[in-house]
């Protein structure tokens, strides 16, 4: 998953806004873009062969803090879509297992491809509508709400999640079972995904609906990975999940600490105004906010040791091992 989360940060960044040509500028416009170092290159007439060496050359890359905090919203979403890519895939396992092999495969290839379009269907459906403060209510409250359902089950209730084997049913009908799960798992990670986006600052990049092109970049690249990790690693995440539980619990952790983040940008609307819109955008905040984030990452990690085995599980290996040697 490392490597995967490098090419998409590379991706965020190489896809942060180019600036046009100076050839298309007025004069005025292009002295005051070689004033704020948007552009490279020493001053002076140019010729044709330096143009073209330059035409994809002059990037408005964003500034290391910027990158980190886009990087970070990054990492937390795969961490995210990596858990609900899981379950997703978990409830199609069970749901076509029933099928002779060769129908299972095509049941699961019409899911996933069903599960493509409707998180990007979901995806621009939420964007026009992610600026109305609302909306923005919403997305804190169902993060607190995943959150804290999450850790209320697992600690208070101690309930573990289960997924029933559905009854037999034919081929089609199994299909538009996982379909109407993938709605489910759609609107649940791309809602999630923008609740967690729309924090994070603007860029130069055009918008997209109502959201900044740089965030809408973000969920589309946590959507993508969302969709490989179902596709490719649900069960290696399940049987990590599953070797070091507490990690989903730092996960979710997590994710109720941004809703909180979400719900103070909320209450920082011109239109409530409760909280101080300078506090929200102040470095002290973004200290605060980002050291606990990791703080409950870096203890999540530390803190879910390696599952112990039962007794038994441990007597049978250490025999098995005696007899191979």
């Amino acid at each position: 998953m490392l490597s995967g989360n490098k090419v998409v940060i590379s991706w965020i960044v190489i896809s942060i806004g180019f600036v046009g040509m100076p050839e298309f500028m007025s004069s005025k416009t292009f002295a005051l873009c070689r004033q704020r170092s948007f552009l490279h290159g020493p001053a002076g007439i140019r010729s044709d062969e330096e143009k073209e060496n330059n035409f994809f050359g002059r990037v408005s890359f964003m500034d290391a803090a910027l990158l980190l905090e886009y990087g970070w919203v990054l990492l937390v979403l795969i961490g995210l879509e990596g858990i609900l890519a899981a379950d997703n895939a978990l409830v199609m396992a069970v749901m076509v297992k029933h099928l002779p092999e060769e129908k299972r495969k095509k049941a699961l290839f019409y899911g996933l491809a069903g599960a493509f379009v409707l998180r990007f269907g979901s995806l621009f459906a939420i964007s026009f509508l992610v600026n109305v403060w609302q909306v923005q209510a919403i997305g804190a409250i169902y993060l607190l709400y995943i959150s804290a359902s999450h850790l209320l089950k697992r600690y208070v209730f101690k309930k573990e999640d289960t997924h029933k084997e559905t009854k037999q049913s034919g081929f089609w009908p199994t299909v538009l079972k996982v379909e109407l799960a993938d709605i489910a798992f759609a609107v649940d990670s791309i809602l999630a995904a923008v609740a967690l986006a729309v924090t994070l600052p603007g860029t130069s990049l055009p918008k997209i609906g109502g959201l900044d092109g740089g965030q809408f970049i973000v969920i589309l690249a946590g959507g993508i990975i969302g969709l490989v990790i179902m596709r490719f690693a649900a069960s290696m995440f399940v049987k990590l999940l599953k070797e070091r539980p507490s990690l989903e619990t730092a996960a979710f952790v997590i994710v109720g600490w941004v809703g909180v983040k979400l719900a103070l940008y909320t209450l920082a609307h011109q239109d409530i105004a409760v909280v101080s819109e300078h506090f929200i955008h102040s470095g002290t905040w973004k200290l605060i906010f980002w050291g606990v984030l990791a703080a409950i990452a870096v203890c999540g990690w530390f803190m879910s040791g390696a599952k112990k085995q039962p007794e038994g599980a441990q007597i049978e290996q250490k025999n098995s091992s005696r007899e191979r040697a």
